[in-house]
């Protein structure tokens, strides 16, 4: 493992992989949306509790792929619970990068940054209490040219 490989597994990054924030489902979210990574098949999948003032009560999420992605999630979801949709909103990528800590490459960032994305969407996404009628085709697709 090189040097810079093994910075990518900072302990707070291995702490947050291996007994990772709000892991799971929420009940009654208000709004959810879930991407992927098709380079990798890294795939994120955010539920949200959202107040009428557009306060976040609660974030959970659900995932699989790499260690960056499931631990970024993690990191992501601890730092936006109790936050305003407009403190969400100006969350930038570079903010993300920042919050994981270790320095990635172009492609690893992809992974790093795609709970950023699905939080982005998920936040406009208003979950439908049962009406069935229109297909769920997962909102706009999140994957990005390279």
């Amino acid at each position: 493992m090189s040097q810079n490989e093994h910075d990518i597994y900072e302990e707070h990054v291995l702490d947050h992989y291996e007994d990772p924030y709000h892991r799971g489902a929420l009940d009654h979210a208000t709004h959810a949306d879930e991407g992927n990574n098709p380079l990798c098949g890294d795939v994120i999948h955010i539920d949200l509790k959202m107040d009428a003032d557009g306060t976040i009560k609660e974030a959970w999420f659900e995932g699989d792929g790499c260690v960056i992605s499931q631990a970024s999630a993690s990191m992501l979801i601890e730092k936006i619970e109790g936050k305003t949709l407009d403190q969400v909103k100006a969350f930038s990528a570079d903010e993300m990068l920042e919050l994981f800590g270790p320095k990635l490459t172009p492609n690893r960032q992809k992974c790093c940054l795609l709970s950023w994305r699905v939080l982005q969407s998920a936040v406009h996404s208003p979950v439908d209490d049962g009406d069935d009628s229109s297909p769920d085709f997962g909102g706009p697709s999140l994957s990005e040219e390279s």
